[in-house]
């Protein structure tokens, strides 16, 4: 008989798809999480039942216990095999029995489904298959992101399918499909119409929770946090395109008492930032437990800040990279400008002085201004609105002749 323990997102269920394609019967897939993993284990290391049964973990790590318990098992000669993705999880290459890989020689990102296929081909536990190899580098390239890099559609969809369908489902219909079909995976005419309808939840999901997010400074991360407890990839990846000043989304699931971390920075590891949580995972997308700690520093600390605002794409006068200025605001009222120099570089206005850095692409400035100061573009009805107050023309006239009208009354502005 076969162990598997394996992971309860798509990446864990591709091993256990794996494993079932395989062993057959001889099978027993248990899905577990951080929370249960090490229990689970333990219990299947000490059961007398269990001496010559392989055992496999993949796409999650035990904790330091269970790892001597594992070595333990191995030394005397009872088969144990770890295979994992996770950077945080590369001391387990210690062991003969352990194999973690991020990423293969080419510099192509691996998952825990590519790692348990490529093991079970080289000790010839399972035969090549086509379409298996499709669906596993759709799984691949989701968990790794790469799909977004791609724009690979078909692996988001794929996701989005399992947790449509609820794992044992999902995990029915495409074993039967991947043995049924050994040349090609697709999705079904069927499924694709269900995604697009989910497509459209999720964009107003996104729409919703970005105007619920709020601003805070964590270890000298700029972060953003947000209560969410569904489509936590698309709306992590969302919110950090929205908001890119800063340097992760904090999504918590309070039900749940779970985190999940979000960066779309490359000089950001959230990874490393979870395990201040008792968490891990990848360098852009990682877990954690929400703990005591936790919710006082991300639930009852931020309790009384006011969220953030999007930037709105629909101005025509108030808009960013403009030789007369970008107007912005916060929720206390305060108004900052982003003003060119004119030969290259930019600075920030705020509450009507200047600060002291020189910035060099608009970018930066924008970026500095809205860490500082958790402010958003200003829209045109309102901008225009206080400038028609100010300068005692009508809104009209200050459209007709808006170019003229704010280079003339430049330095008057910037101190409203």
């Amino acid at each position: 008989m076969v162990k598997l323990f394996t992971d309860i997102d798509l990446d864990g269920l591709g091993c256990g798809l794996i494993a079932k394609i395989a062993f057959g019967e001889q099978a027993n897939v248990y899905y577990c999480s951080y929370r249960n993993l090490n229990q689970r284990v333990e219990m299947a290391i000490n059961h007398p039942g269990n001496k010559q049964e392989e055992i496999f973990i993949t796409d999650l790590a035990v904790n330091e216990s269970v790892e001597k318990m594992l070595e333990e098992r191995y030394q005397q000669g009872k088969p144990v095999q770890m295979i994992d993705h996770h950077v945080t999880a590369l001391h387990f290459n210690e062991y003969k029995w352990g194999r973690v890989l991020p990423e293969y020689d080419s510099g192509k990102k691996t998952c825990a489904t590519s790692l348990f296929y490529d093991y079970l081909i080289e000790h010839k536990k399972i035969e090549r298959n086509s379409a298996l190899e499709e669906f596993i580098d759709l799984v691949r390239q989701y968990d790794t992101w790469e799909w977004d890099e791609n724009n690979n559609v078909t692996a988001k969809r794929l996701n989005d399918l399992f947790y449509i369908l609820n794992r044992e489902k999902f995990e029915e219909e495409m074993l039967k499909r991947l043995k049924e079909n050994k040349e090609s995976f697709t999705l079904t005419e069927t499924e694709n119409m269900i995604l697009d309808i989910e497509e459209q939840k999720i964009n107003r999901y996104i729409q919703s929770k970005s105007r619920q997010t709020i601003q805070t400074f964590v270890n000298d991360y700029c972060i953003g946090i947000v209560h969410a407890e569904q489509y936590l990839s698309e709306l992590g990846n969302a919110l950090n395109n929205i908001y890119t000043h800063l340097d992760m989304i904090v999504l918590l699931n309070i039900s749940g008492k779970k985190m999940g971390f979000r960066t779309i920075h490359d000089e950001v590891n959230v990874a490393q930032f979870a395990q201040n949580y008792g968490g891990g995972g990848h360098p852009k997308a990682s877990g954690a437990d929400l703990s005591k700690e936790a919710f006082q520093t991300f639930v009852v600390e931020v309790f009384g800040i006011n969220p953030l605002k999007p930037d709105t794409d629909r101005n025509e006068f108030n808009v960013k990279e403009s030789l007369l200025g970008t107007s912005y605001q916060n929720h206390n009222g305060e108004i900052s400008y982003i003003v060119p120099t004119g030969d290259g570089p930019y600075y920030i206005v705020h509450k009507g002085e200047r600060e002291a850095p020189l910035y060099s692409s608009f970018p930066e400035a924008e970026r500095a201004l809205k860490r500082n100061h958790a402010s958003w573009l200003r829209y045109d009805q309102e901008y225009l609105k206080q400038l028609s107050v100010f300068l005692k023309i009508s809104i009209d006239e200050l459209k007709d002749n808006y170019n003229e009208i704010i280079s003339n009354h430049f330095v008057d502005i910037m101190n409203v």
